[in-house]
């Protein structure tokens, strides 16, 4: 028979208690680690409700002291020649392409109401002329009976006064006749200077009004008869950026070339500006004079204009993914020391395609964020991972 004793009883009460203070062990550890994940987690995902943004800082001119823009060319002279008399086309001499001298013929015009109107006022002119004789020897005779006192002195003086209205009459008619011969002249069409036809925009028995080659074939008409174009020396105008308007001078040279000959490179002369800016667009228009006695270029043609900056620019460039378009205009997100945004406005000097030189608006040690994302507003808070900005390098020729 056997029976408890005091000290069996106690150690199976530590064996207990052991065994709770395990469990309540194992139940703390199980919060508290499950606390440490919750707060880990919820770190986690303010961390990752911030966006991560790559930044850049401008890059400088995409050429440095070098500016290349586009231009066109226009003859040196150009005349619209439109027909000075109503008539018909008799022939014409010259065709486009043609060479052509100061007051060479171009065309001849018939002009049957013309000649007629001539013939009217010289029959006019003969009239008032005969008028005019006859009322000089009416005038005379009376101015000798007045000698004799047979007749009155108004007498007289209205003889005379219808001799002086006469004369004036034959002035007048003498004008007439200079007027319509002169207009005759006009039926000869003439080159106004040196250098070749570019258009003609009529043909034999045509009719032709006056200020006109009358109606073309679509009916609209108001075509001149021919253009005639000095081309041995052409004018290329560029549009140059605000920026670049203070170092541009006139008697400079520059340098382009033209799509039909990729490889080589031709001279130009800045000859003047236009002295203003076009609101519009920020630029200005500058004049450079070409020699083109080769005959190599074209009017209306295109060509890149490579101007030599003197001095160094002060132009940023930032690509352009940087851009952020919205109902206030043009503008960039910057990153400031607090890792806040900062929107800025700005303006655009050059589109280069991929690359885009600013005009106004950032500072060389702006921190530009190089593909903000969407919605990205003033005071939005970001991390900040850095990026190297690579402006854009053009092919600056040979």
């Amino acid at each position: 028979m056997t029976s408890n004793t005091p000290g069996a009883s106690r150690g199976l009460k530590l064996s207990g208690l052991i065994l709770a203070l395990i469990a309540i062990g194992i139940v703390i550890a199980g919060i508290t680690s499950r606390a440490s994940h919750h707060a880990k987690l919820k770190d986690w995902t303010k961390e990752q409700a911030v966006p991560t943004v790559s930044v850049i800082q401008p890059g400088g001119a995409v050429e440095g002291n070098q500016l290349i823009l586009p231009g066109r060319f226009e003859a040196f002279a150009r005349a619209p020649i439109y027909a000075r008399v109503s008539g018909y086309l008799k022939s014409w001499k010259v065709d486009i392409g043609g060479a052509v001298k100061t007051g060479q013929l171009l065309a001849e015009l018939e002009t049957p109401d013309l000649d007629q109107e001539l013939l009217q006022a010289k029959a006019d002119l003969a009239s008032t002329q005969a008028n005019v004789s006859l009322a000089e020897t009416t005038a005379k005779r009376w101015q000798d009976m007045l000698k004799t006192q047979s007749i009155a002195r108004q007498e007289v003086d209205e003889k005379l006064g219808d001799y002086k209205s006469k004369q004036a009459l034959v002035k007048a008619s003498e004008a007439n006749v200079q007027r319509l011969q002169a207009l005759k002249g006009f039926a000869s069409i003439v080159a106004p200077f040196d250098g070749s036809v570019t258009a003609r925009n009529t043909d034999t028995g045509a009719l032709i009004n006056a200020g006109s080659s009358g109606a073309n074939s679509s009916g609209t008409g108001a075509q001149p008869l021919f253009e005639v174009s000095n081309t041995r020396k052409l004018r290329l105008y560029i549009n140059v950026p605000q920026n670049y308007v203070s170092h541009i001078r006139p008697g400079s040279k520059a340098t382009f070339n033209v799509p039909e000959y990729p490889d080589s490179r031709f001279d130009a002369t800045i000859q003047s500006t236009s002295g203003a800016i076009n609101a519009s667009s920020g630029t200005t228009l500058v004049q450079l004079l070409v020699d083109n006695a080769a005959g190599k270029f074209l009017p209306g043609g295109f060509a890149n204009v490579n101007l030599q900056l003197k001095e160094a620019v002060g132009i940023l460039s930032i690509p352009a993914s940087a851009l952020i378009f919205d109902q206030n205009g043009l503008k960039v997100a910057t990153v400031n020391a607090e890792n806040k945004v900062s929107l800025k406005t700005i303006t655009i000097a050059r589109d280069l395609g991929k690359t885009l030189e600013i005009q106004s608006g950032l500072s060389a040690n702006d921190q530009v964020i190089e593909n903000p994302p969407d919605g990205v507003t003033d005071g939005t808070l970001v991390k900040v991972a850095k990026a190297v900005f690579q402006p854009e390098q053009k092919n600056k020729g040979k």
